[in-house]
This record gives structure tokens, sequence and C-alpha cells, in this order.
């Protein structure tokens, strides 16, 4: 059983890789620049950090970040290291161990490049904290889904409509047989769009729907702002039989996030929007393998992952191995997975690679344009979309399944890339 607090890291320096780990676990544990008396042995045996393995990897002609002590076009090495800390350094404090982990490393001048590519927990961690509350069978059972992706969208446009069109589209896409529905990033509580106008206004077609049919479609209004208001937007979406609430994570970091989780009744939909600038330099920053534990241990029960062949800059495999991740088991006594969400640019044409790559159907497939935008409208955007996942999970060529599927033929027609 694991003991240790362990993260892999990606590096690039100019000068000795040893070197190198051996700074990142003195400035991450009970080192600095320079020896001081109080970094006893016995401390250090206690508390330091410890560089568990390094591993060569290859040379690069130049610096691929500014700012390091490597000469304009000089070559720099780079290395898989592992470093390790004793638990009681931070006990299971999920925000100091984000600080012991990344703190100051991307700042260090003895590095051109350093990406945190993953970490492991130990058990005490499961034992600390709640993880989602519903993830996948509990999103499933107040969905209605039994088997099968939840079909989604996102209310577009994303900012512009009023609480009573936004209800509008809503009532449209409930009579178009969506399973989920959820309020854009950008959507929170303006003035044009009041948050307790939006909730008001959205649950009371989505109960008389339900009311209508015996089935509850999902939507994950935008809860995203301060703790205290998290929560009252949350109790008023509860309040009115909504079924998830939806926070941006960078906005409102780990304590705020737990701050919403700990109080929520509700499914947690997390949104990963401001990714990019964790992520997109390949030698800085964050692995999302590494990054979303900390949500799913602080309970977000949906995690976005992108999208294949999405609109953004990530490539395909990067999206399914996020994907996969989440529904990996943190804990032997604790999973904590959460259902991955895919979006940006998704239509049809992506639901037969995804199902295949993925190997699971266990995800939230939302598209927006690929459900708005189709030719038949909403109902045979839903339709088409549906189609299409029934034929990948039949192992049928989305091609061949269309030719008795009128709604995935106009939506293949349409969506060609």
């Amino acid at each position: 059983m694991l003991e240790r607090i362990e993260a892999d890291y990606l590096i690039e320096t100019p000068g000795d890789p040893e070197k190198a780990a051996d700074v990142m676990a003195g400035e991450q544990s009970s080192g600095t620049f320079a020896p001081i008396p109080g970094e006893t042995v016995e401390l250090k045996a206690r508390s330091a950090a410890r560089v568990e393995a390094l591993e060569l990897l290859e040379e690069v002609a130049s610096p691929s970040l500014p700012g390091s002590i490597a000469a304009p076009g000089s070559a720099c090495r780079r290395a898989r290291v592992t470093l390790s800390w004793p638990l009681d350094n931070i006990g299971t404090d999920l925000i100091g161990l984000m600080a012991t982990v990344s703190g100051n490393l991307f700042e260090l001048k003895q590095f051109s490049g350093l990406r945190i590519l993953d970490i492991r927990l130990p058990e005490a961690f499961a034992a600390a904290y709640d993880g989602p509350k519903f993830g996948i069978s509990g999103t499933r059972s107040l969905a209605g889904v039994d088997a099968g992706p939840l079909i989604g969208t996102i209310i577009k446009p994303s900012v512009g409509l009023s609480a009573a069109e936004t209800a509008a589209a809503v009532a449209e896409l409930l009579e178009a047989g969506i399973d989920f529905i959820k309020d854009d990033e950008l959507q929170a509580d303006g003035w044009y769009c009041p948050f307790d106008e939006r909730v008001k206004a959205v649950m009371q077609v989505i109960r008389s729907h339900s009311q209508g049919t015996g089935r509850k479609a999902m939507f994950a209004f935008n809860v995203t702002g301060e703790v205290d208001q998290m929560r009252r937007r949350h109790d008023l979406v509860l309040a009115e039989g909504g079924t998830c609430v939806m926070a941006s994570l960078n906005s409102v970091g780990l304590s705020g996030l737990l701050g919403l989780t700990r109080h929520s009744q509700l499914p947690i939909h997390g949104h990963r929007n401001g990714w990019g600038y964790l992520s997109r330099a390949p030698m800085l920053g964050w692995s999302y393998i590494a990054w979303q534990k900390f949500w799913r241990l602080a309970g977000v029960d949906h995690m976005h992952c992108n999208g294949l062949s999405n609109k953004f800059a990530e490539p395909d495999e990067s999206v399914i191995a996020s994907a996969r991740e989440c529904l990996t088991p943190m804990f032997d006594s604790k999973p904590c997975m959460a259902m991955p969400v895919f979006s940006s640019g998704q239509t049809v044409h992506q639901a037969q690679d995804t199902y295949q790559a993925l190997g699971s159907a266990d995800l939230i497939h939302a598209a927006g344009g690929g459900i708005m935008a189709h030719p038949g409208g909403p109902a045979a955007g839903v339709a088409g979309l549906r189609q299409a996942w029934d034929a990948a999970m039949a192992g049928i060529p989305a091609g061949d399944y269309a030719l008795g599927h009128p709604e995935l033929a106009a939506a293949l027609k349409a969506f060609q890339k």
C-alpha cells in the first residue's frame, strides 16, 4: 500500500537532470537555495522529498521556455522524474497537496520545461474526502438513462437569451427527447438573464414536461460564483426540483469547489474552461491525468474532457486518455469515478470513434451545433445523434445504419468535414 505521496514530472534542463531533480525535491519540501541550520539530518529524514526515479530521455537543440539558465540556442536534456513526500508533511489537505506537487516548480530557472504528469495518493485521502456523491450510476438514475450515453447539448447562443427565451429553447429540446442540457460557462448571473429568473423559468418547463411524459431531463445550471453564492444558487435549483449544478473549476478553485460539494445534494458538473492555459504548452503545466484527480476527490461527478475532432488544439489521443482516466478507480476503497463529458464541435461523426476508443458508453455526449443546426431541427438532431450511438454500440458503420434512419443520414451529410 502506498504510504507516501508520489508525483511524476517531465522536465527539461540545460544542466544535470539529477541535480535539477534534487533542486525540485528541496524546493518542494524542507530545503531552499542554500543550506540552513534548521535543516538537520533528523528533519530531512522526517520531512524531505525524495527523488524516487529518474529516467533520462532525449536531448533537444534549444530550450522550450524562456527564463532558464540555458543560453539561447543551447542544448537541453529531458527526463522523467518521480518525487515522493511523507504524508505527515501535509496530512490529507487537498489544497496543500496542490501546493506541494506544483508550488514554485514552474518558475525555477534550472528548468527550461516542467510538466506534472501524474500523482498517486495514499488511501488516507480516500478516507478524508467523499469523492463524487452521484457519479455515473447516480447521474443515470436522475436522468432516467439506464444504458448508452446521455445525449446532451448546451444552450446557444451562449449569452444574449433572456430567461424566458432560454426556457423556450429548453422546451423545444425537451420535446426533441434530450437527456441532458447545460448552461454555457459564460452564462452565470448576468443582468439580461438573472440566475434566479432563469432557474425558475427553465424548471417550470422541465416540471411540466416531466408531468406529461414521466421523464425528467437533467439541466446543469451554472452556479459559478463566490462560495455563499454557489450554495444559495444550489439551494434554489434543489428547491425548484433541479437535478444538477455546474461549476467552472478553474474559476472557483479547490477551496470554492469543496465549499460547494460539501453542501451539495445534487450532482456537480465540472467545467474545465481555462484548461488551455494550464496545458497547451507541451513542456509546461499539467497533464489532465494528474489535474483531474484533485477534482474527482473533491466531489465532481462529471468531468469535461473535450471531444474527438474537436475545435480546440488538443489531439484525439489526449482526449481519450483523459476520459479513460475519469473511469479509472483512484483507490481500492473508493473509486471516485466521474462521468466524462465529450463536447466541443461534436456531431454524429464522432460517436463511433469515441465508443471504439473509449470502450464504454458511460459518458455525456454534448453537441451544441451538432443538434441545434441539424437541417431537420433539434428533434432530428437529437434523434440523429442517438442513432449514431445506437449504430456505434451495435458495431454497425454509421453509413450503413443511416440507410434506415433518415435523421442520421441527414446529419452525416450536413456535418461533413
